[in-house]
């Protein structure tokens, strides 16, 4: 089987402003379609999409990316421009002895820059993780949905990784935030073999259930822990 695309939608007050942040800071190239704008990904790195919505966020999101760093001086210099782009420092209750950076994007959405060093996300490539809050369930039911194979399973803890290589998808486990409205942060996937029936068919045989169906005829989905999630069209 074919894995369908991966992309992580953004909810944005300003969708523009925030793809020229992200741009920046991966060194992507952005990609105006009517879906929004739009920062490709591939077989090994998922895209990013910035969708308007008004609405504000609560509370921590459930979702958010770890970029990777190569050197000391390289984690260093990925902090500074991401604080040039507009980033801000941000306290999680992170412990001093950690190595990570927190940071909030323009719209306060969470990302960590890992320090080098990090053998887990060792040839991930610059977007290293999804870090997704979830159950093993969760992390199972991906794992079939994208055609991934588990690359850790430990304590409830799992992650998921291409065949390929590239970014990793993982979720912590329990205790999972009890959800606070639709997530600003979402996966979106763009069907193979570009059949959408049957590809939302697939999903909910493996456990998703459905939602609705969007203005833009992309399928909205929730999996085994409720978030949402969308099935595009041709």
């Amino acid at each position: 089987m074919l894995s369908p695309l991966l992309t992580v939608t953004f909810d944005a007050h300003d969708p523009a402003r925030l793809a020229q942040f992200w741009a920046g800071l991966l060194g992507r190239e952005i990609v105006e379609d009517a879906g929004g704008p739009l920062l490709p990904g591939g077989d090994t790195q998922p895209g990013l999409r910035f969708v308007p919505n008004p609405g504000e966020k609560v509370g921590p999101n459930r979702l958010h990316l770890h970029l990777t760093s190569t050197a000391p001086d390289d984690q260093e210099k990925t902090v500074a421009t991401a604080l040039k782009l507009g980033a801000g420092h941000l306290d999680v209750g992170q412990l001093p002895e950690e190595e990570h950076i927190v940071l909030a994007d323009p719209e306060g959405n969470e990302f960590c820059v890992i320090e080098a060093g990090n053998n887990f996300l060792a040839g991930c490539g610059p977007l290293g993780e999804l870090a997704c809050d979830g159950t093993r369930a969760v992390g199972l039911f991906w794992s079939e949905a994208l055609g991934w194979p588990l690359v850790w399973d430990q304590d409830e803890e799992t992650a998921i990784q291409s065949p390929r290589g590239g970014t990793k998808v993982a979720w912590g486990g329990p205790p999972v935030a009890p959800k606070k409205g639709r997530n600003r942060q979402r996966f979106e996937l763009a069907p193979a073999a570009g059949d959408q029936q049957a590809e939302v068919d697939r999903l909910i045989s493996l456990g998703a259930t459905s939602v609705e169906v969007g203005a833009d005829g992309a399928v909205m989905l929730a999996d085994p822990d409720g978030n949402e999630f969308s099935v595009r069209g041709d």
